[in-house]
């Protein structure tokens, strides 16, 4: 009987890569896309990882996913939709072009991605989403964008389970990726963070990967369409 196998959207760097490292150390078979770090991930991945350029945005980028994935594998049995983008804005600065890549990203992605794994999905499957690392700071858009999620996630739990394919999602807080980079905070920002957080810190994208090991393994087999909060704590203090 093969090994499992995962399919993981936005691996190549910060969540999705640990999440592919900690997957391939538990005996899975992995494919991971990416848009930007593709060329540096292929070099320093695994070389049992597989690395696939795609798009979030492009229909033809992820049925060029799907193809790859099933020439590799067959079959998945752990679909992983990470891929996304944050933009941190105001609701009074906020442009059309940062509300349309959200929502292309963010929403449109996921949701046809999911859809074209279907056919692949093996009966009793698990699919994880990752809704959104938490900041703090006021960004309508991107909280909209990412917030529809928990319903897309509700949904597809309810019309996959005759399957036995379980649907969740992962909400990380403040995560130490690349992201924060990108968002323009800077790293003793981020670190300032943990010490507002219950536990004492900002989390590192293995205390998430470890989470979405958990919901895809057999020990969560009873849940479906629920939303994990991985976060130490963050936003509990009374």
């Amino acid at each position: 009987m093969p090994a499992p196998a995962a399919l993981i959207t936005g691996g190549t760097s910060g969540i999705g890569r640990a999440t592919a490292e900690l997957l391939l150390d538990r005996g899975y078979r992995v494919m991971v896309t990416g848009l930007e770090s593709v060329a540096e991930a292929r070099k320093s991945l695994p070389a049992e990882i597989a690395v696939v350029r795609a798009d979030a945005r492009s229909l033809t980028d992820i049925d060029h996913a799907m193809d790859q994935a099933g020439e590799r594998f067959g079959a998945l049995d752990v679909l992983f939709l990470n891929a996304g983008i944050s933009r941190v804005k105001p609701l009074a600065t906020t442009e059309e072009a940062d509300f349309d890549a959200l929502f292309d990203i963010n929403v449109k992605g996921n949701f046809f991605t999911l859809q074209k794994a279907l056919p692949l999905l093996n009966d009793g499957a698990s699919v994880i989403i990752t809704i959104g690392a938490g900041t703090g700071i006021p960004a309508p858009a991107m909280m909209a964008a990412k917030g529809s999620l928990l319903p897309l996630m509700r949904a597809a739990a309810v019309e996959l389970a005759p399957r036995r394919i379980r649907v969740n999602a992962v909400s990380p807080g403040a995560i130490d990726t690349p992201v924060y980079g990108r968002m323009g905070i800077s790293r003793e920002t981020l670190e300032s963070w943990g010490a507002g957080i219950p536990l004492g810190r900002v989390g590192l994208p293995t205390d998430i990967a470890q989470a979405v090991a958990f919901l895809a393994s057999d020990a969560a087999g009873y849940i479906t369409g629920d939303n994990l909060t991985v976060g130490g704590g963050m936003g509990i203090g009374g």
